[in-house]
């Protein structure tokens, strides 16, 4: 019964895993974005149900209410989301530009683009000596 009554916290806990299994597992950018927002919204599940108070009301003085729920994790909440839509673009903005760069936005086609271009660069030639 004590494991059912707290449901909120295994969901907060099943989507923590999942988010973090996309981000290690795949290999395409898009993806690990949206485990990163699965675990970017796991924890904000997770502050808005620690915030809640049982039969607490919103903090507004009225005659006969004495407890209050604390409203200011719902706020740092709401200011976490702004800042993950702004994140989420940024990362996005990047995938493209990535995907212009090297023509695909797979971790193993980057990294080998990379690695061909880390051969083929003249800065890593060793330099040759003129014979005055």
């Amino acid at each position: 019964m004590l494991q059912a009554s707290h449901y909120n916290y295994w969901v907060v806990i099943a989507l923590m895993m999942i988010g973090l299994y996309m981000v290690i597992a795949q290999g395409n950018l898009v993806k690990k974005i949206i485990g990163l927002n699965i675990f970017q919204t796991s924890v904000f599940i997770f502050y808005i149900s620690v915030g809640k108070v049982d039969g607490g009301s919103a903090p507004i003085l009225h005659e006969g209410e004495t407890l209050y729920s604390n409203p200011l994790p719902h706020v740092l909440i709401l200011t976490a989301i702004v800042v993950g839509i702004a994140t989420t673009a940024l990362a996005l903005a990047l995938t493209i530009r990535i995907k212009h760069a090297y023509g695909s936005i797979e971790e193993r086609d980057i990294q080998a683009a990379e690695a061909l271009q880390e051969q083929t660069s003249p800065q890593n030639r060793p330099a040759v000596e003129k014979e005055p």
